[in-house]
């Protein structure tokens, strides 16, 4: 009996008083209002979130979250329907050791994060020698404080990542880790394994160290240049190195599609203002020597041929990429010639090329901003886990992996074993399936996007209906088709807003979807709407607890002028290019802490 109980579903529901009766509808998928047991939680409110474990009859509450009219609670509700707020298995913070380490202490270091971050994973420390920029970076030794095979390590691999949500987080590891013991904070000493980079092309040097960080920058610290005097001179020695290896990797093959993020800002239970940031110089700072380091990790294992979990990135499909063609032909997007016969690895150079011209085009042109760019990463297999080497396409890389995130991505302490192994700094053992976790954490991840864009879907949809009790419901809004599907278009407006228009408010003709599906047409006036274009739409209904928007146009039936109601649309993302659902499969390691497990 204990083991069905533990089987039982287990949902977040919205409470509602009538009388004796207490009720809970289903908040974050639509269904039927349930009879809730609440013994032993008198203090239930009408409008409070509650956890309740469904059971014949009735639902059993186990925890009450907060009123729903304030979105820290649904937040909250979401990580936690999702089962990502857990009780770590039992541990103890071993006191660290700097014995068999390198002593950087005395190296002038720094790290570089988006400003609300807690967990520092990465550091790095430049100097000018005769033959060039000798560069250090420097990555929490996650693996010395959670050994191989212990409670909290198979926790971890079963949670994979930390899951990060707008102004929450779920960490992978307890907060005694993740945010003290192996964070990299400033002016305290930390255990890290660092990748040594001699100038020019030399080889690197891999070993377990020992720094003290003297500064904690922010992304726009960083890019004002806030900072003393010589971690200046450190940020310029950075931007020379990354300059040129960015430079050099695009030259390469790698792609150029930027995705940017959307960042929101919170008062007192609202979300005040939502924006894209894109990347600014600051970014890249830490991106490329991410990217360096990781590939030089995986090139060293990969060349002693073992086995680990690397990040591949296949090479797309010649079919993948004819079809892309096709559609930005249709477009009117210029392209460079195609050649005659199209193979895997061909298709992988012609992908690079497309991206660098699709960037290109958008910048000149300013059409298909953001949904351009979402055809060519729609066009690529999805990046993932694979305990052999087989390259990353999105990157022109011949060996990557990730090391350079242990402490929000399992994958990364992996790696850390597989190298402290090699190098004989470590008797840790690697795991014994690692098909199997290979296979679990790419799901785990792929599970994390999902729910991460479900959050940012639910924030937006919060400030949008504040927006038009602002404005009115009566004027319209401009926005860019992002993705065409059968059924309807999908529109960003308002630069970060995203919703969706169903064929069926389309008036005046009978709408199909063209042959390569970048368009909706009208078979009898032919009408066409077409990726890329810009559009007026109203807003038509607003489903907060979904993060759905329903669209009409100014001209149809459905004006759009009455107020919110429950979206009865299903639809989410369109399977053909939107601005905030393509795949991420280029470069992002340090754009932001959910950016950074993507690439």
């Amino acid at each position: 009996m204990a083991e069905r109980s533990r089987q039982l579903p287990r949902l977040v529901v919205q409470v509602a008083r009538k009388g004796k009766l207490v009720t809970g509808e289903p908040f974050f998928t639509p269904g039927v209002p349930l009879i809730l047991e609440t013994k032993g939680w008198g203090a239930l409110e009408n409008g409070d979130l509650a956890m309740v474990q469904v059971g014949p009859g009735r639902a059993k509450v186990e925890r009450v979250i907060g009123h729903a009219d304030r979105i820290e609670n649904v937040l909250e509700a979401l990580l936690i329907e999702r089962g990502l707020r857990v009780e770590y298995e039992p541990h103890t913070i071993p006191e660290p050791s700097l014995e068999n380490r390198v002593d950087l202490r005395e190296l002038t270091t720094y790290t570089i994060d988006p400003d609300t971050a807690k967990d520092f994973d990465d550091a790095l420390s430049f100097r000018r020698e005769p033959d060039g920029i000798r560069a250090w970076v420097h990555i929490a030794d996650v693996s010395y404080f959670v050994p191989a095979g212990c409670p909290l390590d198979q926790g971890a691999a079963q949670r994979g990542f930390s899951t990060y949500v707008p102004g929450l987080v779920a960490p992978m590891l307890p907060h005694s880790l993740a945010d003290d013991a192996c964070s990299l904070r400033p002016n305290v000493e930390r255990l890290t394994v660092t990748v040594e980079m001699p100038p020019g092309d030399g080889e690197p040097i891999f070993y377990r160290s020992v720094i003290r960080s003297d500064a904690r920058l922010t992304y726009g610290q960083a890019q004002r240049r806030e900072a003393p005097p010589v971690i200046l001179e450190q940020l310029d020695m950075n931007s020379e190195l990354a300059t040129e290896w960015r430079r050099r990797r695009f030259a390469r093959g790698a792609l150029e599609v930027t995705t940017p993020e959307v960042v929101f800002s919170f008062d007192e239970g609202k979300v005040t203002n939502a924006w894209m940031e894109g990347e600014p110089h600051a970014h890249m700072l830490v991106e490329e020597l991410m990217i360096r380091a990781n590939e030089y990790v995986a090139a060293f294992l990969a060349g002693r041929g073992r086995e680990a979990l690397y990040r591949v990135h296949e090479e797309p499909d010649p079919q993948a990429i004819q079809l892309l063609l096709a559609k930005l032909a249709d477009l009117k997007v210029p392209t460079p010639p195609v050649p005659e016969h199209l193979s895997p690895h061909s298709a992988a150079e012609l992908s690079g090329i497309l991206s660098h011209a699709v960037a290109a085009y958008v910048k000149s042109s300013g059409r298909g901003t953001e949904a351009f760019p979402a055809l060519v990463l729609r066009a690529l297999k999805q990046a993932r886990y694979d305990p052999a080497n087989l390259g990353h396409s999105g990157l022109a890389s011949v060996a990557y992996c990730h090391f350079t995130s242990p402490i929000r991505r399992y994958p990364d302490l992996v790696i850390h074993r597989a190298l402290l192994r090699e190098i004989g700094q470590s008797d840790d053992a690697l795991p014994g399936d690692l098909d199997g976790l290979a296979e679990h954490l790419s799901f785990v991840e792929r599970g994390a996007g999902k729910l991460e864009h479900m959050a940012d879907d639910i924030c937006l949809a919060w400030l949008l209906e504040d927006r038009m009790l602002e404005r009115g419901w009566k004027d319209p809004w401009v926005g860019q088709i992002v993705g065409v599907i059968e059924s309807g278009l999908f529109v960003l407006f308002g630069e970060v807003f995203e919703g969706y228009l169903p064929v069926r408010r389309l008036p005046g003709d009978y709408f199909e979807l063209n042959v390569t599906g970048t368009a909706l047409t009208g078979k009898r006036g032919g009408r066409t709407y077409r990726l890329g274009d810009t559009i007026e739409v109203m807003i038509h209904s607003i489903k907060k607890s979904e993060g759905k928007v329903d669209l009409a146009l100014p001209d149809s039936p459905a004006d759009g002028t009455r107020k919110p109601k429950p979206a009865k649309s299903g639809v989410s993302r369109p399977p053909s290019g939107s601005a905030r659902g393509g795949k991420r499969a280029g470069a992002s390691s340090k754009r932001s802490k959910r950016g950074s497990r993507r690439s």
